[in-house]
C-alpha cells in the first residue's frame, strides 16, 4: 500500500488567516549550549492543514478531542475539479457527481488546484490564495447533509467563497480595500444580479454556520500530494489525524490517502 500525504507544510512562513495571530517558533534550547534542541511555538489554529471542530461556530459544539475516531478514517473520495476552477469560481454537487460516486458517510476531499498558490505551492501567490479562491455553491449545504458527510475538505484557505467571508465583505475596508477589489472582480465575473443571487447577505460564512450545527465539519488548506494523477476521481481510504486537543475548536492535522493493498 502507498500512502499519500495531502497536507501542507507549516512553519512561520505560512499564510495565516487575515487578522489572526501568525505561527511563531523559536529555539528555547540549543544542542551546543544545553545538550538538546527544543522549540517553543505560539499560534492560532486556522492556518496550514487543519480540521475545524463544531465548537468553532457552535458554543456548545463538539471539540476536537470529542470527534469520533471512526469519522476520521475510512472510505472516501478525492474529486478533481481543477478544469472548472478559476478565480472566484464556485463548485457544486453536480460538478462532483459528474466525476465520481459519493456514498453516504464518505470523507470527501476536493482538489481545486488552488494549493499551488499557497506559500509552499508551485506558484506561491498569497493574495490570490487568500482573496480569489474557489468556494462552495449554496447547494453544497443540503447535498452534504443528504449524503451524511461528516468530514470534507478543500485545498483552499476556506470552504466558503470569498464573497461569503470577510475577504469579500469587509476585509481591508478603510485600509487597503481588499474587499472592494474582490467584489469588483466578482461582479465582472458573474454580473451584479447573479452575484447577489449566489452570495446573499444571509449566507455569510455559509458552510460554517449551516453545517457545523449538524456535525458536518471540514478540513482546510489541503495540499501535498493531492494533485497526484493516481488519486484523481477515485474512491479510496482517507484519514485525517488531528492532535488530541482537549477543548479545541480546531487543530492542525495530517491528512493522508491510501492506495493499494497492505503487504506483509
Amino acid at each position: 500500500m502507498k500512502v499519500y500525504d495531502l497536507s501542507q507544510p507549516l512553519n512561520q512562513d505560512v499564510s495565516s488567516w487575515p487578522y489572526y495571530p501568525p505561527f511563531e517558533v523559536k529555539y528555547i534550547k540549543r544542542k551546543a549550549e544545553h545538550g538538546v534542541n527544543a522549540q517553543y511555538i505560539m499560534t492560532s489554529n486556522h492556518m496550514g492543514t487543519h480540521l475545524d471542530a463544531p465548537r468553532h461556530f457552535v458554543t456548545s459544539g463538539m471539540t476536537i478531542d470529542e470527534i469520533p475516531m471512526e469519522w476520521l478514517c475510512g472510505p472516501g473520495v478525492i474529486v478533481d475539479l481543477t478544469e472548472e476552477m478559476d478565480d472566484l469560481a464556485v463548485y457544486t454537487p453536480e460538478m462532483i457527481e459528474r466525476r465520481v460516486e459519493v456514498r453516504k458517510g464518505d470523507i470527501l476531499l476536493l482538489h481545486t488546484g488552488w494549493h499551488r498558490y499557497g506559500q509552499f505551492g508551485e506558484e506561491p501567490d498569497e493574495e490570490r490564495y487568500i482573496h480569489m479562491h474557489p468556494g462552495a455553491h449554496r447547494d453544497m449545504v443540503p447535498w452534504l447533509l443528504e449524503k451524511e458527510i461528516k468530514i470534507w475538505g478543500v485545498d483552499v484557505v476556506s470552504t466558503d467563497h470569498p464573497m461569503d467571508l470577510p475577504i469579500g465583505r469587509f476585509l481591508g475596508k478603510g485600509m487597503h480595500g481588499h474587499c472592494d477589489r474582490v467584489r469588483a472582480k466578482c461582479e465582472e465575473k458573474y454580473g451584479k444580479d447573479e452575484m447577489e443571487r449566489l452570495f446573499p447577505e444571509e449566507d455569510y460564512q455559509l458552510t460554517h454556520n449551516a453545517l457545523f450545527p449538524h456535525n458536518c465539519i471540514h478540513i482546510e488548506n489541503l495540499g501535498g500530494d493531492i494533485a497526484a494523477p493516481e488519486l484523481q476521481n477515485k474512491r479510496l481510504p482517507v484519514g485525517c489525524f488531528p492532535w488530541k486537543f482537549k477543548g479545541g475548536e480546531a487543530a492542525f492535522a495530517r491528512v493522508v490517502a491510501f492506495v493499494g493493498q497492505w503487504s506483509d
